[in-house]
């Protein structure tokens, strides 16, 4: 197991995760990428702890979730099932099992400022953090894709679909876009990763 990890994970994370994984029995999967998720924790039949994980996940971003998904765990493990899956007790955990991560051992300098306040009090997705998702996004391997926020007012874009947007103004903190097809509005997240036209 621990020779999988070194593939996935930065270097100075391997022995802590590995430990992590031994102390709570977590039977780890690393899967196909999914489009609704980029990892998953449950208990199966009372034996045992699965997550599973995304393959295709930068190694910054495979961390997280994986830590993430072990906070689940253990957050079950100490205040009941009857917690809100990512409410108060969730996030205590999930600030205790990554912050030994937080450092510049394992993550680049630039990372960190956008770490330390995203765990200030941590979301269910890293992706609903803006700043920190479009970051962490500089580590993927190339693609042809690019933000929404990158793209001047006017471009058309399509998404994975293939429906056609064309990039409208900001509002608070989305932007408007319109569906060339059917002409209604949509809202994107600045992170969102779409292909020009």
């Amino acid at each position: 197991m621990k020779s999988i990890l070194e593939k996935y994970l930065p270097e100075a994370a391997v022995d802590r995760v590995f430990t992590l994984i031994q102390i709570y029995h977590v039977h780890l999967k690393i899967v196909n990428e999914r489009k609704t998720r980029h990892g998953d924790y449950q208990k199966v039949a009372n034996r045992f702890h699965q997550i599973t994980i995304n393959a295709n996940l930068n190694k910054y971003k495979f961390l997280i979730t994986t830590i993430h998904e072990i906070a689940h765990l253990v957050a079950f493990e100490k205040y009941g099932r009857n917690i809100k899956p990512h409410g108060v007790e969730w996030k205590l955990t999930f600030q205790h099992l990554m912050l030994p991560f937080i450092n510049p051992i394992v993550f680049p300098n630039e990372l960190l400022p956008l770490l330390a306040n995203h765990f200030k009090n941590p979301s269910a997705s890293s992706d609903t953090d803006a700043i920190l998702s479009m970051a962490l996004k500089k580590y993927d391997a190339v693609s042809s894709k690019v933000f929404v926020d990158e793209l001047p007012i006017g471009t058309y874009f399509h998404i994975g679909d293939g429906r056609v947007f064309k990039k409208g103004k900001l509002r608070v903190k989305l932007f408007e876009c319109v569906e060339i097809k059917t002409r209604k509005t949509y809202l994107f997240r600045p992170n969102s990763q779409v292909e020009l036209i």
